[in-house]
């Protein structure tokens, strides 16, 4: 689904440049379970946008269900971002003046239309069947983590891009935001892309990969 050939990623800086990626090559198969790992600078963040067509590449080639996208314009990627692609965040990303439904059926508004009996059958799948009308002030971390899934689920998006879902979750709600996460890759057969530092919530993907310094270090299956 996923291949990346030796992606460099240089961010200019005035009379210098800083380089985050230094050649990253890597391949991810339709439905594989994935975490991204590694310590702080490592480029972790840099590269999942560049895989959420958030951000393009210096150099090298990626490539999304055999199509080049490392070379398209904005309004191509925004394109497949709303269509194929579903965003979680650690801060959750939700408007606090909508309710959980609201904020459901604005994640659909680039893909094709908002339709409320989808958002109210998204929000079941995360078990938030009786919180549709809540706004996040009024929900827990994990009830908003699961909003946010929802949200991102409700576009039929074929990969899900988790940048530290669990962050700012006590233990317990991010084990229940990680059992959300494996059960729609193990039913659904979406593909999944996760950035942790935690060891334990890793665990749970069928493979790990490492970064270190822009550069991909090792990698390992669970």
């Amino acid at each position: 689904m996923i291949r990346l050939e030796n992606i460099t990623k240089v961010y200019p800086m005035g009379k210098r440049s800083l380089t985050v990626l230094k050649g990253i090559t890597l391949n991810i198969k339709q439905g594989e379970l994935v975490a991204i790992m590694g310590p702080s600078g490592s480029g972790k963040t840099t590269l999942l946008n560049l895989l959420g067509c958030l951000d393009v590449p210096t150099s090298g080639k990626y490539y999304l269900d055999n199509r080049e996208v490392s070379r398209l314009g904005s309004r191509e990627l925004a394109g497949i971002r709303g269509q194929k692609i579903g965003f979680i965040f650690q801060t959750f990303n939700l408007l606090s003046r909508l309710t959980a439904l609201a904020n459901v059926e604005l994640g659909m508004t680039y893909a094709g239309g908002v339709d409320r009996k989808r958002a109210v059958e998204a929000l079941a799948k995360v078990g938030l069947s009786e919180r549709v009308k809540h706004r996040p002030i009024e929900l827990s971390g994990g009830e908003q983590q699961r909003v946010a899934i929802a949200r991102a689920l409700v576009k039929n998006p074929s990969l899900f891009l988790a940048d530290e879902p669990t962050g700012q979750l006590d233990s317990r709600s991010g084990e229940e935001i990680i059992s959300i996460l494996t059960s729609l890759n193990a039913d659904q057969g979406i593909t999944v892309l996760m950035v942790t530092h935690d060891a334990n919530i890793a665990s749970h993907c069928q493979r790990i990969v490492y970064l270190k310094d822009g550069q991909i270090v090792a990698g390992e299956s669970v």
